[in-house]
């Protein structure tokens, strides 16, 4: 039988307890999320900001169908390159303090097409270990070598750097372009990537620094910039789908690499443009994530909250994030503290092989602004009862 490896592979899923079955969503928010008829509060939720929904976000997209049209029409590089996008990409240049910005689908998508256009045969990629499925994939993808240091190890990447850690078969003369690879903001784990640290290590070594912020952009800074609020990334990718809360994603550059991007980057040469309207509706959000200073200061808060209300025995990841992860181990045990929260009204989602590491399952928990502190202490009540 053909593909009868399909079969095999789900059963070795189900009987892994790893296996993935998607859920259809009645309604959600930052703060609860609607099931099967049922309410729960949401703590799985990537809205950081409490921003879904957002009368002037949405207010912004129906001003952007009316203007611009729902759809863009082509490709960014035929006719499908609206004022709109244009628009965006300036506040975002702005707000970043970057010379050049240009917009992709997702943000896997971005980090393929930059990854893949970076990627040639004097190309060497530096990963972080605990960096994102899209980032490896893009990597891997590419004729360029890759190495993954251990998990923001600095002092092992600038060991390696130095010594030009390659294969044998290369010489100093033929390695010359080095991109060092990392996220902002680790998505599974919550913690922060040493990117001021990372920065001058590129420097020292010609290197350029590559950074995904998708679970930093808008929640790390005083306006919401994430990394670049500490240091100066060469290249910045973020998405607009989390704390953004619209969709697509961006990345910030210098103008020679947006130029080569717009040439090289089959991701972007190749795929109808982001919706105008959305674009019209990103910019939006952004003038409430740079003035709204308030929602990143209450995640703070909430997030203290948690840590204090928790018993001893629960050991948070530290993070200054909106991401808590709360080890458990087992797959099978972790499935089974899911659903005693759900039973309790909690939505928690586990987070298990091969998104994390073997016996590295997990409680992912999220704080979004859009949470109270009933709300936090309610679910430190539940997690201690569970987990005891």
């Amino acid at each position: 039988m053909s593909f009868d490896f399909i079969t095999k592979k789900l059963i070795q899923q189900q009987t892994q307890h790893r296996y993935r079955q998607r859920i259809c969503v009645a309604e959600q928010n930052g703060r609860e999320v609607t099931i099967a008829g049922k309410t729960y509060l949401n703590f799985s939720s990537n809205d950081y900001l409490g921003l879904n929904k957002h009368k002037k976000i949405n207010q912004a997209m129906q001003e952007g169908i009316d203007r611009f049209g729902l759809c863009a029409s082509a490709s960014s590089l035929v006719t499908g390159f609206h004022y709109a996008h244009q628009s965006l990409e300036e506040h975002i240049c702005l707000w970043l303090n970057k010379p050049r910005c240009i917009l992709y689908s997702s943000g896997f998508a971005a980090n393929l097409g930059v990854l893949q256009a970076l990627g040639q045969e004097n190309s060497n990629f530096w990963l972080d270990k605990l960096s994102h499925a899209s980032l490896l994939d893009g990597a891997l993808a590419t004729k360029a070598t890759v190495k993954r240091f251990l998990h923001n190890d600095v002092e092992q990447l600038a060991q390696w750097l130095n010594k030009n850690h390659f294969d044998k078969n290369q010489t100093k003369q033929n390695v010359s372009d080095n991109l060092i690879i990392t996220e902002g903001v680790f998505s599974m784990d919550g913690d922060r990537a040493k990117v001021a640290q990372l920065s001058e290590i590129a420097k020292e070594n010609d290197a350029w620094l590559y950074v995904d912020d998708a679970h930093s952009i808008g929640v790390i800074g005083e306006k919401g910039q994430g990394s670049l609020s500490s240091a100066d990334p060469d290249i910045v990718m973020a998405t607009a789908g989390k704390a953004i809360a619209t969709s697509g994603a961006f990345v910030a550059c210098n103008e020679q690499l947006f130029e080569y991007l717009v040439n090289f980057s089959r991701h972007y040469i190749y795929s109808t443009a982001m919706s105008p309207a959305l674009a019209w509706a990103t910019k939006a959000s952004l003038v409430l994530i740079e003035k709204e200073q308030w929602r990143r200061d209450k995640i703070k808060e909430l997030s203290a909250l948690l840590a204090s209300k928790l018993n001893d025995e629960i050991q948070l990841i530290p993070t200054e994030s909106s991401i808590h992860a709360i080890i458990i181990g087992e797959e099978s045990k972790t499935l089974a503290v899911c659903e005693k929260l759900k039973n309790k009204g909690i939505w928690l989602t586990a987070i298990r092989p091969p998104t994390v590491a073997r016996n590295q399952s997990r409680l992912r928990v999220t704080i979004c602004a859009s949470h109270n502190n009933k709300d936090i202490s309610y679910l430190a009540q539940c997690l201690n009862e569970v987990l005891n």
